[in-house]
């Protein structure tokens, strides 16, 4: 049987799957990369700006299942305000307790996408074919 913070959490993913915070776009970013998981077809584009080496605002656009799109929603909410160090720093420990559920192996690769696009977006990684994040 679950535990009532089990559910808890698992209505919140799909809360933010419905309704993520900063989805959309900016404008005129500073930073812009998108990432895919040809497994799942889950698709991410993950925008920055950065002034004075801290993110002002970050957006992002996606396709994909809920677990993808809330963990874009909470690690864009994390992500707010911190330094460019501060961003590469995050790892995928953080996108798990950010999201507070047990994630399958499967299921890792689509929630670490948005993290992995955002590292490619501040030039933590190659970039990829066509200038897209590639999650392997």
């Amino acid at each position: 049987m679950e535990s009532d913070d089990s559910n808890m959490y698992r209505e919140h993913i799909l809360e933010l799957y419905k309704e993520p915070s900063n989805y959309g776009t900016i404008k005129n970013p500073t930073h812009q990369k998108t990432g895919n998981n040809p497994l799942c077809g889950d698709e991410i584009t993950v925008q920055i700006t950065v002034k004075g080496n801290k993110v002002e605002d970050i957006k992002f656009r996606a396709r994909g299942c809920a677990i993808s799109i809330a963990s874009a929603s909470l690690i864009t909410d994390y992500a707010k305000g911190k330094s460019l160090n501060g961003i590469r720093s995050i790892g995928s420990e953080k996108v798990v307790d950010l999201l507070h559920i047990p994630i399958s192996p499967v299921r890792l690769k689509c929630a670490l996408l948005p993290l992995q696009t955002l590292h490619d977006a501040i030039g933590m990684k190659t970039e990829g074919k066509n200038g897209t994040a590639r999650n392997k």
